[in-house]
């Protein structure tokens, strides 16, 4: 497959995969042309049977033959992208059969818009395959383990160009609307064939995208028209049911909006929802409590190893009423004895992570009570994965891994492998330079397991790597799960 042989495949691809029509091919050809600085199409063979990762591969590897780029990730990425945007449609079209399919049902609009996200490689497909997913049997259900492979690692020689580009605040992040379209830099991602759909939330201009990196069916990002930080009050609770009411077969949540306890982005205000049923969706309630004027609303305390109240009606006005009540008391709430510090020096911990859905007929919203207290021993965060286990994860648990997906590192994928060999050889791990963080936790994994072959240990330690996630999410929540825990939590509610 030439060079020509490849345009002509991924313009049969854009009109496959409906990105363009065949009254759009010429056009689309000479915008290809003009990106890889072709003056003309020539005739060659037409091939055919090749997939969108091949395709791109030989176009990237003639620009990089020919010094039109530095033959790296990050200059690559830049350039299949701008390539993609020659066949990506115009915002407006996009937005038009969007609404035009919401006629007949979210569903199907969703649909179509995961579709385009996919097939103009805004998600880069290719690349997500390779995440590792497995699910993992705990005493709160089964929770989803994936170690992210997506994100390619970083670019030396990017990084070295990045150090001596002027500085832009153009886009002011990778969330604002501005990113539509962008060409991108060296230090910041090219968007050519990014669209997003205007959605109107709390009377607000807001928009709703895919993310790039999903780490479950149909990940949504929904954004402020406006770069405003995060903020968790009783409106975010009103947006949240805003956008469930506008896609009910999607969950909607917002990260906490203080450190440490937060999302990566704190300065623009955004929720994470898409088409998937999370574990703590899935946990029951294991003691059902009332609230003093809200009667009609259900409210309970979920079987989870973080602290989640759960509030379900058919009337949203009253879950947000009451949420609001619940956010109110515990922003101010302190009990020295549970180690609940509303603030210290003038510092606030208390916030909340809420998760909106609808379910059975009813709304409901889970309240996940957080605080970022720090301390000498825990300079990381009380309320954090401890030392013990940052051999495995040390980053912060964000709403995703609030519901029960842990999000690993990629460097575990290589240090698992060389792991269970050293197991399995009977060597010093402790020794080896690259695994000995994991030389306690592989101890212990001998001694619990009398009976470790190549035929199980691969399932052995990704078991155990779930029950680490537990208990770390067990140490992110704010109430222990014993008698202690459940009367300090209790002693809370009674106060609201």
């Amino acid at each position: 497959m030439n060079i020509y042989s490849a345009i002509n495949e991924l313009l049969d691809y854009g009109e496959e995969k409906k990105l363009i029509e065949k009254e759009d091919r010429i056009y689309a050809q000479n915008m290809i042309l003009r990106v890889l600085r072709l003056d003309s199409a020539e005739e060659c063979e037409h091939t055919s049977g090749h997939d969108l990762h091949e395709i791109l591969k030989v176009l990237l590897d003639y620009a990089c033959g020919e010094g039109l780029i530095e033959d790296s990730v990050t200059y690559r990425d830049l350039l299949d992208t701008e390539i993609m945007g020659c066949l990506t449609p115009r915002p407006s079209q996009v937005i038009r059969k969007f609404r035009d399919y919401y006629r007949e049902s979210p569903e199907r609009a969703t649909d179509y818009y995961y579709d385009l996200s996919r097939a103009s490689n805004y998600i880069r497909t290719c690349r997500v395959k390779n995440d590792m997913k497995w699910v993992v049997s705990t005493e709160y259900g089964n929770l989803d383990i994936t170690i992210n492979l997506s994100k390619p690692e970083k670019d030396p020689k990017a990084i070295a160009a990045a150090a001596k580009m002027k500085a832009s605040s153009y886009p002011k992040c990778m969330l604002c609307k501005e990113n539509e379209g962008y060409a991108g830099r060296v230090n910041f991602p090219a968007r050519e064939n990014h669209r997003i759909i205007p959605v109107t939330v709390d009377n607000e201009e807001w928009f709703l995208q895919y993310s790039p990196y999903v780490y479950y069916n149909e990940h949504c990002i929904v954004f402020n028209g406006r770069h405003t930080p995060m903020k968790i009050d009783k409106s975010a609770f009103k947006k949240l049911f805003d956008v469930v009411k506008y896609l009910p077969h999607y969950f909607v949540g917002s990260n906490a909006d203080l450190p440490i306890v937060g999302g990566s982005i704190l300065s623009h205000e955004h929720f994470q929802g898409g088409h998937y049923e999370f574990p703590m969706a899935k946990a029951p309630v294991e003691q059902t409590v009332e609230f003093k004027g809200f009667s009609d609303v259900e409210a309970g305390i979920v079987k989870w190893p973080m602290t989640v109240i759960r509030l379900s009606s058919e009337n949203t006005d009253r879950i947000v009423d009451l949420a609001d009540k619940i956010l109110t008391a515990w922003r101010g709430y302190t009990d020295e004895e549970a180690f609940i510090f509303a603030e210290t020096d003038g510092v606030p911990h208390n916030t909340i992570t809420p998760i909106a859905r609808k379910k059975g007929g009813k709304f409901q919203l889970d309240l996940v009570l957080r605080n970022n207290i720090t301390t000498a021993e825990y300079p990381d965060g009380v309320y954090h994965p401890h030392p013990e286990y940052h051999h495995i994860k040390k980053e912060n648990i964000g709403l995703i891994e609030v519901m029960g997906l842990a999000v690993l590192p990629a460097r575990l994928k290589g240090e698992m492998e060389e792991l269970e060999k050293a197991i399995l050889s009977g060597e010093d791990i402790s020794e080896k330079e690259n695994i000995k963080k994991h030389a306690e936790w592989a101890e212990e994994i001998k001694a619990k397991y009398g009976n470790i072959d190549k035929y199980n240990i691969d399932g052995i330690v990704k078991k155990e790597i779930g029950l680490v996630y537990a208990e770390i999410l067990r140490q992110c929540g704010v109430y222990g799960r014993d008698e202690k825990g459940r009367k300090s939590l209790l002693k809370f509610i009674e106060s609201i």
